[in-house]
Order: C-alpha cells, then sequence, then structure tokens
C-alpha cells in the first residue's frame, strides 16, 4: 500500500525539517545537481509535487516565469509558503498526490523523492498524471534515493523504471551515483533535442 498519510504528518510533528534539507551537505548537492540538469534556462510554468519545506522549490524558482508547488501536510505547506514569501511568481498550495492534481498543463514537472512512497495503483495514476499534464516537449525531472528504505513501498530505481516503460517520455539524461538516481525525460513528440543541438552546436 502507499505510505499512509499520518506517516508524513507525524515526521512534521516531530521536527520542522525531518529530512534536515536545510542543514545536510548531501540534500544541498543533490537540489543544486537537479536544477543544473534542467535543459531549458527558463520555463513557462513548472510544477512540484510533494515540495515538503521548499527547499528544492526555492532552487526552482528563478528558472520559472510560473511555480506551482504542492504537499498534502500542511505545516510543510506552511514552511515552504513562507520560505518562497517574498516570490510572488511561486503558489504553494496543501494537496495530496496524485488524485489532487491541478488542471493545468507545465513545461516542467519535477519528480522528487515522491514516487517510491505510492502502491502500483497510485504510482500508475502519478505517472499518467504526469504525461498528461506535461506539454509536447516539456522536461520532466525524477530523482530518487537507491538504498532501501522500510517506510517506502517500492525501490526509487523501479519508479524510474517505470517511466522508462511510459509511452510519450524519452530519456535525455541521467545522472547516477550511489545514493540516488536523477533522470531527466522530454515529452514526445516531438523527437527531444538536447541543448548542444538547440543552440546550432552540432
Amino acid at each position: 500500500m502507499s505510505t499512509p498519510l499520518g506517516y508524513f504528518q507525524q515526521m512534521y510533528a516531530d521536527s520542522p525539517d525531518p529530512w534536515s534539507f536545510d542543514s545536510r551537505w548531501y540534500d544541498n548537492r543533490k537540489h543544486g545537481l537537479t536544477v543544473a540538469a534542467l535543459p531549458h534556462a527558463r520555463y513557462r510554468s513548472a510544477f512540484e509535487p510533494g515540495c515538503s519545506t521548499g527547499a528544492l522549490t526555492a532552487r526552482l524558482a528563478p528558472r520559472c516565469a510560473a511555480l506551482l508547488a504542492v504537499d498534502a501536510v500542511e505545516s510543510a505547506v506552511a514552511t515552504a509558503a513562507h520560505r518562497l514569501a517574498a516570490q510572488p511568481h511561486v503558489t504553494v498550495a496543501q494537496a495530496r498526490m496524485p488524485y489532487e492534481w491541478p488542471r493545468q498543463t507545465f513545461d516542467l514537472i519535477v519528480l522528487s523523492e515522491l514516487g517510491y512512497y505510492f502502491d502500483d495503483t497510485d504510482l500508475d495514476a502519478l505517472i499518467a498524471q504526469t504525461v498528461a499534464a506535461l506539454e509536447p516537449g516539456g522536461d520532466l525531472v525524477a530523482v530518487h534515493w537507491r538504498r532501501p528504505v522500510a517506510e517506502h513501498a517500492r525501490p526509487g530505481e523501479e519508479v524510474h523504471a517505470r517511466l522508462d516503460a511510459t509511452p510519450g517520455l524519452a530519456l535525455t539524461a541521467q545522472h547516477v551515483e550511489a545514493d540516488f538516481l536523477l533522470e531527466v525525460y522530454a515529452r514526445t513528440p516531438p523527437a527531444p533535442r538536447s541543448v548542444a543541438e538547440r543552440e546550432g552546436l552540432c
């Protein structure tokens, strides 16, 4: 089954930053790599489900004309909203994935440390919603922890294997470490072009 909402609510009740995003170099570096992997310099409209306290959201914000970030836990949403309060182009809201998906499309969707919390039914729904909401030529960034965690419904690499097998998504970049897997997918058609190809370098 999917990880219960109560698990996350208890995590935030015990600590306002339960994964130590603001103090750990591991996450600071991983968030930096995630943003560095974005193939476009700017995005029109981006979506980050499961934004937690907004640490990655703050990194994404300068690259987006509009950014929607959501989380299921009220206290996490409050923390993220406070962090992003000075950036009016960023909207932070409470929503539970995958079934409270926004009714709009995006040219960037970021699934960061999210997919492995879902059972088969919910993960299928998450991926279907992602593909449906991603505009042609838009980018999907997925990054997940690779090591076993009891509270996860599946390994992070299984999430990426599901994405890789999904029609309409083409892998354009991959970064693999012992701890996490970071991949970028383009919504097809059209056929994806590399950054160098778009800039006439090859």
